[in-house]
């Protein structure tokens, strides 16, 4: 099955083809990068563009595997509304994944690891999984610097960014530093989960945002004051 999967959650994103089967492992056809700022401009003349190099139409893609945050708000409602659009036109399935499991699957740590991802704001995105054949959350949250050190401890911590991994070993904490995880990862992830059902509509695909946008936030305190 021809898998497109597509990340534009971060500062930069990509899209990639995968082509994967019961028998064999899922296999990159090819991994194109996206350069952050422009993701509305570019994501749907690069997939067009990458289905072409390759021979391949719309029609080819067997299913979608798309990053669905936690991330940039404008910049996962971009991808998400692509996924969303091509999906409903080819009635194939889509799998959400999310980063910090996508971070977890990354990490050779065994047993419960912590996945971590700045949040800016002095706030931090915490993944609480439990690694092994299969992966299962406890939960992913929201919570500042302080916390995450103070909970981190006797746990291991799985992180791409530089900042927060040097902060958590200065704790005294047991980190892995990992690559960020790009979408050829995302489309493997995609792809076990469309084996296993856990699969979405195109119109129940929503974003993993764990924080609240800050309209949420000032429409709260605005009603709150009145």
């Amino acid at each position: 099955m021809l898998i497109l999967a597509v990340d534009t959650s971060g500062k930069h994103g990509s899209i990639a083809l995968a082509e994967c089967g019961q028998s064999q492992p899922c296999l990159p056809i090819e991994v194109v990068d996206l350069a952050g700022g422009t993701f509305s401009a570019q994501l749907v003349p690069q997939i067009a563009a990458l289905l072409a190099r390759h021979g391949f139409h719309q029609a080819n893609i067997g299913g979608f595997a798309v990053a669905s945050g936690p991330g940039s708000f404008t910049g996962l409602r971009v991808g998400l509304a692509a996924v969303k659009a091509l999906a409903e036109i080819l009635k194939q399935p889509i799998a959400a994944v999310s980063l910090l499991e996508a971070i977890a699957r990354s990490s050779a740590l065994p047993g419960t690891v912590l996945t971590v991802l700045d949040a800016g704001r002095g706030e931090v995105y915490v993944g609480n999984y439990e690694t092994g054949p299969t992966l299962r959350m406890r939960s992913e949250r929201l919570l500042s610097r302080q916390e995450f050190l103070a909970e981190s401890k006797g746990h291991a911590v799985v992180t791409p960014d530089s900042s927060l991994a040097e902060a958590a070993q200065a704790a005294g904490i047991q980190v892995q530093r990992i690559d960020y995880p790009r979408s050829d990862l995302i489309a493997r992830l995609g792809w076990d989960k469309i084996q296993r059902g856990e699969t979405i509509l195109s119109e129940d695909l929503e974003a993993n945002y764990i924080r609240r946008s800050d309209a949420e936030i000032f429409s709260s305190a605005k009603t709150a004051l009145n």
